[in-house]
């Protein structure tokens, strides 16, 4: 802590310490205040200007430390000066006071709980930066909640001073003037009770569901602007307009025609978007190829001999443009039009909130959801524009298997194209910039399975940046040569790939470009994706984002997920609208061995500096793993310390993403372990892991008193 942090807690200390050393806290009282009316009346008849200021400052300074006596200065207030000069003197004391408490409060504290609570404040923040004006209002209308609380609280958000402030002044002056005007009465009160009489209840009723009203006259106030400003079309063709026809827009057109809302689904090219057509469905259909190429290898392992496995790569892709194919039915414009969809062809712009361009046609609609998806991230490296870079969009037009391939990124995607790769017979060097794979996973978790893939001949450069693409005469014809660095004792060590084909798996980034939303004022994050609240609404009341163009997770089922809450928002927003929540999203990487993740990893939870207890079991001592010769891999369990609730999992084993269900279930329904333990599972599965698990933790926390004296009374029992 900084000198000035301490010379201001001290300060602060001997201050309240002085306070109530002084007796101040007894002598503020009903009884005194009423027993001292008269002389306060003459103080102030005396010489106005100081007890007036006196007054003032007194305030301000309870106010500022929180000390309690505030609301009994506010009637005495009413009874010195009257309503209207006891209101303004007051509303003012009382605002700068909050004020102070709160930068009292951002100053001592702000910083330890960001560095303790980052992750849960970055989402209030981003409330606070969007709402939080509104927010603090509805709460200062209410003065029977604590207002001590809200001005500790608020110092700890990223809400400016002066937002805070002129709110605070505004909501406050309701509640202000009920307490000052009951001071005009103060000969006439027997207790701060009689303050409430029965009409003052109902108006403090009516002041708690101001906040509702409120957001419902905001919501008005915006849209009559928005109107205004852009010219709000009489009518709508449609109740909703997508965006993108992946897997968020396919989900929210989806639930919008099933509540019977007239829906336009547009989309610019393919049908199923990324997870269909370059995404999921191909990924796993060659990661299943190639899985059966290893288990060729590994045969001999269980017996079985079968040689090398010939792999013809024209029929490997082959079996991976069939997959699409069959898939693609369940995402067409056919099965969506029989749900009621309009699906419209074409290139979407907004040209105002309400009004869609596709090609010659305006859609005019009262909601828009954008659900573009987003594309892949390749860095501005040199020389990367004078080869055909591979990425996962291009990456299923490959006609011959790569002999030499180099892949820059270390994360899902670079991972599980560079073991499929591996075992289709390609030399694979991976690079990676951090110092593990999955910079995301524990440690443990990513180590694992790097150790897998050297075992399988993947080439790792772990903790390597890649620097530049060369191509000269010292090399084949076709050969290309990735330059990576990283740093070492002595300096940066540099060093040469030679590559026929180059993967680039660094990430993706939101499309958001050519659809008019820079025009309608609606930002992007730093990361690229749109600026959503917690709803998925955009700064426009009726324009929402869902799927990877949102963020922040670039997941199918996270998109799914976003899908619902944008749909049902949009549509039933004017009387409820819910939150995402994330707690329980389930992440898998589809390598062997898998990764799944849900909930909390120890990275996580050590950042965040949440407390937990760690369960970890591991495959080697599964019967079923033992069988199948699968036993590399464990089982990690975050709970808090004591208890049987789960934090979050972690596992990395043969199918963890099927057994990860179980844990994302008990999680999302509030199963603790004991119940897991309690469950009867089929033997000898992998299932049986869960229970496993659940079995370590028990045992770590079996009643050790109880089981001594049960002990002690089967000893006495066999005398």
């Amino acid at each position: 802590m900084t000198s000035r942090r301490l010379i201001l807690v001290a300060a602060i200390v001997t201050i309240v310490l002085a306070f109530f050393i002084s007796g101040a806290h007894e002598a503020l009282t009903l009884e005194t205040l009423k027993s001292q009316q008269n002389q306060f009346q003459d103080w102030l008849a005396a010489d106005p200007l100081v007890v007036g200021g006196g007054f003032f400052v007194i305030y301000v300074v309870m106010a500022a430390l929180s000390l309690p006596g505030a609301t009994l200065l506010t009637v005495l207030g009413g009874a010195l000066f009257g309503l209207g000069w006891g209101l303004a003197i007051i509303s003012f004391a009382s605002t700068i006071g909050a004020t102070l408490a709160f930068l009292i409060a951002r100053t001592l504290a702000r910083g330890a709980i960001e560095r303790r609570f980052s992750r849960q404040l970055e989402s209030i923040n981003r409330g606070i930066a969007r709402e939080g004006a509104f927010y603090l209002f509805t709460l200062r209308l209410i003065p029977l909640f604590p207002f001590f609380v809200i001005n500790l609280v608020m110092g700890l958000t990223r809400m400016r001073v002066r937002t805070f402030y002129w709110v605070s002044q505004l909501g406050m002056l309701p509640g202000t003037a009920v307490f000052v005007n009951a001071g005009r009465e103060l000969g006439e009160l027997e207790s701060l009770s009689g303050v409430l009489s029965p009409g003052l209840i109902l108006s403090f009723a009516l002041i708690g569901f101001f906040p509702l009203l409120a957001r419902r006259v905001v919501d008005i106030v915006k849209r009559r602007r928005m109107a205004r400003r852009y010219g709000k079309p009489q009518s709508a063709d449609y109740d909703v307009v997508v965006i993108g026809a992946g897997s968020a827009g396919l989900v929210a057109s989806y639930i919008a025609a099933a509540v019977k809302a007239k829906v336009a689904l547009v989309e610019n090219e393919r049908m199923g978007g990324d997870c269909l057509n370059t995404g999921c469905v191909p990924s796993k259909a060659l990661i299943a190829s190639a899985r059966r190429a290893q288990a060729v290898r590994e045969a001999p392992r269980y017996g079985v001999e079968a040689g090398e496995p010939n792999i013809d790569f024209t029929a490997v892709m082959a079996h991976v443009h069939r997959a699409v194919h069959d898939v693609a039915p369940h995402d067409s414009a056919e099965r969506y039009q029989g749900l009621g969809v309009e699906v419209i062809e074409g290139q979407a712009r907004l040209q105002t909130p309400w009004e869609v361009r596709v090609g010659e046609r305006v859609l005019t609609t009262r909601h828009v959801i954008v659900a573009t998806g987003a594309r892949p991230r390749v860095p501005a490296l040199p020389g990367l524009d004078r080869i055909e870079v591979l990425t996962s969009d291009n990456l299923w037009q490959l006609q011959t298997l790569p002999q030499r391939l180099a892949i820059i990124g270390g994360g899902p995607i670079g991972c599980e194209m560079g073991q499929s790769f591996a075992r289709l017979g390609s030399h694979v060097t991976l690079i990676q910039r951090e110092r593990q794979l999955l910079p995301r996973e524990d440690v443990d978790v990513a180590a694992t399975l790097a150790d897998r893939l050297v075992n399988e001949g993947v080439d790792l450069r772990l903790g390597w940046r890649a620097v530049r693409v060369e191509r000269g005469p010292a090399y084949g014809d076709g050969d290309h040569v990735l330059v990576i660095e990283r740093e070492g004792e002595t300096g940066n060590e540099v060093t040469r790939i030679v590559f026929d084909r180059l993967l680039v798996a660094t990430g993706r980034q939101a499309n958001v470009a050519g659809l008019g939303l820079d025009t309608l004022g609606i930002q992007t994050r730093d990361d690229g994706t749109l600026d959503v609240d917690d709803t998925l609404r955009s700064l426009h009341p009726n324009i929402w984002a869902c799927g990877d163009v949102a963020g922040p997770y670039q997941l199918t089922h996270a998109s799914a997920h976003q899908a619902w809450h944008a749909a049902v928002n949009a549509l039933f927003g004017d009387v409820k609208r819910f939150s995402v929540d994330y707690r329980c999203l389930p992440v898998v990487t589809y390598c062997e061995p898998e990764v799944a993740r849900v909930g909390l990893n120890e990275r996580q939870a050590q950042k965040q500096g949440v407390a937990f207890e760690l369960t970890r079991y591991a495959f080697n001592e599964l019967d079923r793993a033992i069988a199948e010769n699968r036993t590399d891999g464990f089982v990690k369990v975050l709970t808090v310390p004591g208890k049987d609730r789960i934090l979050g999992v972690s596992i990395v084993g043969q199918g963890a993403g099927e057994l990860l269900a179980e844990f994302t279930l008990a999680m999302t329904h509030g199963i603790g372990l004991n119940k897991l333990l309690g469950t009867i599972h089929a033997y000898p599965t992998w299932s049986e892991a869960v229970k496993s698990s659940a079995g370590v933790w028990k045992n770590a926390h079996k009643p050790e008193r109880l089981l001594a004296l049960l002990a002690r009374y089967f000893q006495w029992r066999r005398r």
